[in-house]
């Protein structure tokens, strides 16, 4: 036996090649169950918006195409119901914006007990969209033993029925009242990591209150105002619980917004047809909005990379 075969003879088996799972193997088992749980029920949603489908005869179930669509977009209280959305959403997120950057200025002050009001004021974002609309309709809206109506009356005033002059101000406040705190984190968070060397600098250069917001804390709050319109904009215009607890979409359509149309139309007429067309432009409308502000964020983004 020569040299290299007993080299052979006596050296160790070469070790077995494991088997690596690589990074894409690793994501598909989640983007699986993102695809059977998101993309599965859409195209199921597309699918039955293209058919005059209404359970009370399931059997009769004609293709229509973008039938539904034109009904959905050509009736005028549909078009009404579209807007009530849109101002629903474009109202509280104003309101918010305001009230959230109000409240994170005054957090942002060293004060005595500010952790503890700061732990209170998010309290609200922390309630149930249900408890929320209960109690506000019964608690603080009600015109007979409401807090506001005992105000009103208290000032010499007559009580209001708010749900029923004031519908969608009431619901704007109601949802406001659940997302001001979320937008007030967001622009404290943003207020805290601005330099003060920089306000320094400007109160030093004789600069108003005003000019101070105007043109320090604003421009450095840009990145956060986006992050908050964004995350609104796709929550808000998802709103069902709110409406479905304090005013049932009325009077008539004053408070309908689509999510809140599409439960009506699917579970208390089964017309799942135009109820799946809608969700359909639900989403579409999300979706448009949601690309058009991340296309902001990252314009800006590159603009202060740029900078």
């Amino acid at each position: 036996m020569t040299v290299a075969q007993n080299l052979a003879a006596t050296s160790p088996p070469a070790p077995r090649q494991r088997f690596r799972f690589t990074p894409a193997a690793l994501i598909w088992p989640a983007m699986l169950y993102l695809i059977l749980t998101t993309q599965v029920p859409f195209f199921m949603t597309l699918y039955y918006s293209l058919f005059r489908y209404n359970l009370v005869d399931p059997t009769n179930r004609p293709f229509v195409g973008l039938g539904n669509y034109i009904s959905l977009l050509t009736d005028a209280s549909n078009l009404r119901i579209v807007l009530n959305t849109l101002v629903l959403a474009g109202g509280t997120l104003t309101v918010t914006l305001i009230l959230g950057g109000s409240l994170a200025m005054l957090l942002n002050r060293n004060f005595p007990g500010r952790t503890l009001l700061r732990t209170l004021m998010i309290s609200s974002f922390l309630v149930m969209p249900i408890v929320t609309a209960v109690v506000w309709k019964n608690m603080l809206l009600n015109p007979v033993f409401g807090f506001f109506s005992w105000v009103v009356s208290s000032l010499g005033g007559v009580p209001v029925d708010w749900l029923a002059q004031f519908p969608m101000a009431s619901v704007i406040a109601m949802i406001a009242w659940e997302w001001t705190p979320f937008a007030m984190l967001i622009l404290l968070t943003g207020l805290q990591s601005l330099p003060e060397d920089q306000l320094e600098a400007v109160r030093l250069d004789g600069a108003s209150p005003w000019q101070e917001f105007r043109y320090v804390v604003l421009p450095h709050w840009t990145q956060a105002i986006q992050v908050v319109v964004l995350m609104e904009t796709i929550a808000l215009l998802q709103v069902y619980g709110e409406i479905y607890g304090s005013t049932s979409g009325g009077p008539g359509v004053a408070t309908t917004n689509l999510p809140y149309f599409i439960y009506q139309k699917a579970f208390a007429e089964y017309n799942i047809g135009l109820a799946s067309a809608a969700g359909v432009l639900t989403v579409i409308l999300t979706n448009i909005l949601a690309v058009y502000l991340l296309r902001m964020i990252n314009r800006t983004l590159a603009h202060n990379k740029g900078d």
